[in-house]
């Protein structure tokens, strides 16, 4: 069976579920995410929840079906019977790796204790941190154990170029498909990503255990 993983290995490659209007659902990789992601004409739901149901709430969610996966009502729904909660709906970028040194310096934070990397792990694994005047840089592994990105600029350095360069950087620090969710309203941080390589794919709502 083609797990999340497949997929989301073959979309940073260019490589996409067909355009068919339906929903492929999927196991959960981990206990820790659940969600939709949404493709171009193609769904793609990953849950430890029942199949039959997926398809059942899907139908009966009074939309266009291609919208049907991303519809507030059936996402409503699929928290309420996973007990999880959602923040937002991301678009998902994806970038590749990069040679060569970062083109910012970066100083790699190896407290454990740190509030970044405690916050960070309590959605990703495997987190690393890194610091540069005014920046934070941080890369963990999340949905499906994709490598994904963040970064954090200071209010009195924005502007200036320095989320680009941060993002940049993280390619240059990889070897394999690093991946960015970002809110579509965020339209400054949805430039610093495209500005530096990275390409939109989908979307992704992703529904998290209550205690995260």
């Amino acid at each position: 069976m083609e797990t999340l993983r497949d997929i989301l290995d073959a979309a940073a490659q260019g490589l996409f579920p067909p355009a068919d209007g339906r929903t492929t659902v999927v196991p959960q990789h981990s206990p820790r995410d659940a969600g939709v992601l949404s493709f171009t004409a193609h769904s793609v739901v990953f849950t430890d929840e029942d199949p039959h149901w997926v398809y059942e709430t899907l139908a009966a969610a009074e939309c266009d079906a291609l919208s049907a996966s991303m519809n507030p009502w059936f996402l409503a729904a699929f928290m309420e019977r996973t007990g999880r909660r959602s923040e937002t709906i991301d678009a998902m970028l994806v970038g590749s790796p990069l040679p060569g040194e970062p083109p910012v310096a970066l100083r790699e934070i190896e407290d454990a204790g740190h509030p970044r990397v405690v916050y960070a792990r309590r959605r990703r694994d495997d987190v690393r941190v890194w610091t540069t005047d005014g920046g934070v840089l941080t890369t963990g592994r999340g949905i499906a154990g994709r490598l994904e990105v963040s970064v954090e600029v200071d209010e009195d350095v924005r502007h200036r170029g320095l989320g680009r360069s941060l993002v940049t950087a993280a390619r240059h620090l990889v070897a394999e498909p690093l991946w960015a969710q970002v809110a579509p309203g965020n339209a400054r941080s949805m430039r610093a990503f495209q500005s530096a390589g990275y390409r939109p794919v989908g979307s992704e709502a992703l529904l998290q255990c209550q205690a995260s």
